[in-house]
């Protein structure tokens, strides 16, 4: 069919062709366009965007990092997941906060880029 551009149908099932999207129908598959840009690539990593409305990451200048929203985004992508925010206030010698810190600042140790800094003065290694 002239004209015809390839789209999902029901976001499992793709036709490429209109013989396909045809075959697809008779299968009671509902239409399902493409979606402009998520907030997610491809890899279910928010978009690393420091600027604007929808941004999940801070600026070197703010400590670099991931946003409350960005890790909200993140585990909403991926049901599940343990991500959380920099612990960045001040905590008791022992607490779980302390722990994190502690071992985020060890893992952290070797990063030497303008970001990793960043992030480090932030989570007050």
């Amino acid at each position: 069919m002239k004209g015809f551009k390839p789209h999902n149908m029901y976001k499992t099932e793709k036709a490429n062709t209109y013989k396909e999207h045809l075959a697809l129908e008779k299968k009671d598959y509902d239409h399902n366009p493409y979606k402009k840009l998520s907030p997610l690539t491809k890899d279910n990593e928010p978009r690393k965007t420091t600027k604007g409305k929808g941004r999940n990451f801070r600026t070197v200048e703010e400590g670099a990092g991931m946003t409350k929203k960005g890790v909200e985004t993140y585990k909403r992508k991926n049901p599940g997941s343990k991500l959380k925010t920099a612990v960045t206030g001040d905590v008791k010698p022992g607490s779980k906060a302390a722990k994190r810190r502690k071992s985020f600042c060890a893992r952290s140790k070797g990063w030497t880029g303008e970001r990793g800094k960043a992030a480090r003065r932030r989570w007050k290694c």
